[in-house]
C-alpha cells in the first residue's frame, strides 16, 4: 500500500494549486497518519530520509501536511475541497477554537486563509462578525464539538441580528456513534431542539455533509446565500472521517448574480408625490452606509432635517447644521424636540428597523402622515409602528436614493426655513483633581481618535454604548460600531480584534470594567499581533444595572465588584500586551496619545467617576411607560 501526500502553497488568501505527488513506503505512510510532520521533524529517527526531504520541501515551508491514504491521482479530500470553496467565496479570515473534531480541516485551511486561534468561542464569533463589517468579506467560525459549537451560540445570535456574513464550520459525530455516547456527541440526538442543525432563528441555512457528494449543492447554497443583500450565517457540520474523505474532483467555481432589489419606476414616481406634498425628514439607519453621498446630496437638495440610529452614525455628518441628532438609546433630546416643534409630514425612513433601540416605538416621533420606509427586507417596514400609516417600499437604499433624485427637480440647496434643533455638544471643563468623568474622557477621544486617526471606533454594551453614542461625532460612515440588535456584552471587547485585523490599522473599543472581565482576548491580540486597543470605563461595577435600578426606584442590585478597580494595566501585561491607568482628566489625552502610537496591544484603564449619569434617560422612560402600559 502506498500513501500519497500534497505539498501546498501556504501564502495565505491563495488558491489551492495543482497537487504535487510523492510515492511514500508503508512505514513512512502509518508514521504520518499517527504523527503530526512538526513532531517528526523534531524526533526524525524513525522517519526515512525520503520522507524527512518531503516534509521540508519548499511547497510546504510550514511542515503541515494533508494525509491523502490510499488517494488516487486527480482526488481531492473533503477538506481541501471546503478549503478552496471558501477561498473562491472571499473568505480572508477564520476565527475559532480548535479540538481533535475539527483538527483535519483546520490543518488544511490553515494554509490558504489566515486563521486565529481564540481563547473561547463566542469572541471569536464577534471578531468575525466585526472582521466583516471593516472589510466586506464573509468570515469563518471554527469550533470543535460538543460545547465548542453551543459556546458560540451567543455570537450567532448577534451575527444573525447585526446583519453579518458567517460561515460556521464545526464537526458532528459520525453516523456510526450517534446515539451510543459518543464523547462530546454532536448530532441531532443531542442537541435536536437547539437549532444548530436546521434552518431557522439562528442560521439561514445550515446542514450536516454526510457525503462527498452533497459538496455541490451546498457550495450552490452558500454562494447564494453570500451574494444576496443583507446578512448571512450559515452552519456547515462535517463529521471528522467526512473531512478526511476523499472526492473526485475540486469543486467548479459558483458566480451566482449578486443583485439587489430596486423599487419600480412607478413606485419611485409615487414616493417623489408622497414627499413632495410638504416638509418631510430623513432617518438615516445602518442599512443606508453604502448610500451616504446620496443621502447628502437629496437633504442638501431639499431641505430636509436629518437624523440617524445609533448604528448609523456618520452616514450623514454628524456636524452638518441639517442633522437634528441620534435617536434611541444614548441619543438626543434635540431629536424628539424636532419633531414636536416642527413635526414633518413624513418622515423617509431608509434602512433601519426602528427598533427599541432606534426608536423605543415612541409616538412623538411618527410625523403626521407617516412614514416612507424603504427597506431591502420587505418584512421591516410598518413592524415598529404598527398604527401608523406607511408607504412600503423594498429597495436597496443606494439604488432607491439614486432613482429619487434623478426624479427631483434640480436647483441650488434650500435654505433651512427654520432654525432646526441640534444635539448639545457641551463639555465640562476638565478637573485637576477627583475621578474621571465621562463625558471629559469621550471628549478627549474625539480630539485623539475620531478626528485624528482613521481608527475604527466600537462601544460595549452599557453606559459605554450609551456615552459614545451620545458624545461622539463622525462626518464617514464605517468607523462608528455598535451591536444594538442582540447587544450582547463581550461583543467590543472582542470584536475589536475582528476590526483591526481586517482594517489593517488601530481600532478602539470603549468598554466597562464588566465587560472587560468578561472575555477580552488580549492574549489572541499579542500571539497576533492585532493593533486593539481597549479604553476601559473602570468604575468597579456594573453600572448601568445600578444607575438604571436607581432610576426605576429599585435598590440592593449587588452590581460592585469585590475587589474596587480591578487593575486591567497588570491584567494587560500579564499576557504581554501594555497598557496605561489614568486616574485624573489632566492625563486622558497624553494616555489615549500613547494608545495610538503603541507598537502592541494597549489598555487604557480609566478610573471614572460612578456617580456620573451616563445618557440613558430615554430608556428608562421606555421600560417604566411599558409597565404601565403592560398593566393596563
Amino acid at each position: 500500500m502506498n500513501t500519497e501526500f500534497q505539498h501546498t502553497n501556504t501564502k495565505m488568501s491563495e488558491k489551492l494549486e495543482q497537487p504535487t505527488y510523492v510515492e511514500l513506503a508503508p512505514a513512512d505512510a502509518t508514521l504520518l497518519e499517527h504523527h503530526s510532520a512538526s513532531s517528526i521533524l523534531s524526533s526524525p529517527t524513525s522517519a526515512s530520509p525520503h520522507l524527512q526531504e518531503a516534509i521540508v520541501h519548499p511547497g510546504c515551508p510550514s511542515g503541515i501536511l494533508t494525509i491523502l491514504s490510499n488517494r488516487q491521482p486527480g482526488t481531492v479530500s473533503v477538506s481541501e475541497a471546503v478549503t478552496k470553496m471558501l477561498v473562491d467565496m472571499g473568505v480572508k479570515y477564520a476565527f475559532g477554537v480548535s479540538g481533535g473534531g475539527i483538527a483535519p480541516l483546520w490543518s488544511v485551511l490553515l494554509h490558504q486563509i489566515e486563521v486565529l486561534h481564540f481563547r473561547h468561542e463566542t469572541g471569536a464569533v464577534f471578531a468575525a462578525i466585526e472582521s466583516y463589517f471593516a472589510s466586506g468579506c464573509p468570515a469563518v467560525v471554527l469550533t470543535t464539538s460538543g460545547p465548542g459549537i453551543t459556546n458560540t451560540l451567543t455570537g450567532i445570535l448577534g451575527a444573525r441580528w447585526d446583519g453579518a456574513k458567517i460561515i460556521l464550520l464545526s464537526p458532528s459525530t459520525s453516523a456510526s456513534q450517534r446515539g451510543r455516547w459518543a464523547f462530546q456527541e454532536t448530532s441531532a440526538y443531542t442537541m435536536s431542539n437547539i437549532g444548530f442543525f436546521n434552518s431557522g432563528a439562528l442560521f439561514h441555512y445550515a446542514t450536516t455533509l454526510e457525503y462527498g457528494d452533497e459538496l455541490p449543492e451546498i457550495s450552490r447554497r452558500l454562494a447564494q446565500g453570500l451574494s444576496r443583500p443583507g446578512g448571512f450565517v450559515a452552519h456547515l457540520s462535517i463529521p471528522r472521517a467526512i473531512q478526511s474523505s476523499f472526492i473526485e474532483t475540486l469543486l467548479p467555481p459558483i458566480n451566482p448574480v449578486q443583485t439587489s432589489p430596486a423599487a419600480s419606476d412607478a413606485t419611485v414616481s409615487e414616493c417623489v408625490k408622497l414627499l413632495s406634498e410638504g416638509s418631510f425628514a430623513i432617518w438615516v439607519g445602518f442599512g443606508a452606509r453604502g448610500a451616504a453621498a446620496a443621502i447628502r446630496e437629496l437633504a442638501e437638495r431639499t431641505g430636509a432635517a436629518v437624523m440617524c440610529s445609533p448604528r448609523g452614525k456618520g452616514i450623514f455628518p454628524e456636524e452638518h447644521p441639517q442633522f437634528v441628532g441620534v435617536t434611541g438609546f444614548g441619543g438626543h433630546s434635540s431629536v424628539v424636540e424636532y419633531m414636536r416643534q416642527q413635526r414633518p409630514l413624513r418622515v423617509l425612513v431608509l434602512g433601519t428597523r426602528l427598533s427599541e433601540f432606534t426608536s423605543f416605538w415612541n409616538a412623538a416621533m411618527v410625523p403626521s402622515r407617516g412614514f416612507v420606509h424603504i427597506d431591502i427586507d420587505p418584512e421591516v417596514p410598518g413592524v415598529a409602528y404598527p398604527s401608523s400609516e406607511t408607504f412600503s417600499v423594498q429597495s436597496d437604499v443606494g439604488l432607491f436614493v439614486t432613482a429619487l433624485l434623478e426624479r427631483f427637480p434640480k436647483r441650488p440647496s434650500q435654505p433651512i426655513a427654520v432654525m432646526l434643533p441640534q444635539p448639545n455638544r457641551n463639555v465640562p471643563v476638565p478637573h485637576k483633581d477627583g475621578l474621571v468623568r465621562p463625558d471629559v474622557l469621550m471628549a478627549a477621544i474625539q480630539d485623539v481618535i475620531v478626528e485624528n486617526s482613521d481608527a475604527v471606533v466600537l462601544t460595549e454594551a452599557g453606559n459605554s454604548f450609551a456615552w459614545g453614542t451620545h458624545t461622539l461625532r463622525f462626518a464617514t460612515p464605517g468607523r462608528y460600531r455598535v451591536s444594538t440588535g442582540f447587544a450582547a456584552m463581550g461583543h467590543a471587547v472582542t470584536g475589536v480584534l475582528g476590526a483591526a485585523l481586517a482594517h489593517n490599522a488601530k481600532a478602539v473599543a470603549i468598554v466597562g470594567d464588566g465587560a472587560m472581565l468578561m472575555n477580552s482576548e488580549v492574549s489572541t491580540a499579542v500571539q497576533y499581533r492585532i493593533a486593539a486597543v481597549w479604553i476601559v470605563l473602570n468604575d468597579a461595577r456594573y453600572n448601568m444595572c445600578e444607575q438604571g435600578m436607581a432610576l426605576q426606584g429599585f435598590k440592593g442590585v449587588e452590581s460592585e465588584f469585590p475587589i474596587s478597580n480591578t487593575d486591567f494595566v497588570m491584567l494587560a501585561r500579564s499576557m504581554g500586551a501594555d497598557g496605561i491607568r489614568v486616574e485624573r482628566e489632566s492625563d486622558v489625552q497624553a494616555a489615549l496619545q500613547k494608545a495610538m502610537t503603541s507598537p502592541v496591544p494597549f489598555v487604557v484603564d480609566v478610573v471614572i467617576d460612578p456617580t456620573r449619569l451616563a445618557p440613558i434617560g430615554a430608556r428608562i422612560e421606555a421600560l417604566i411607560s411599558q409597565v404601565a402600559t403592560d398593566s393596563k
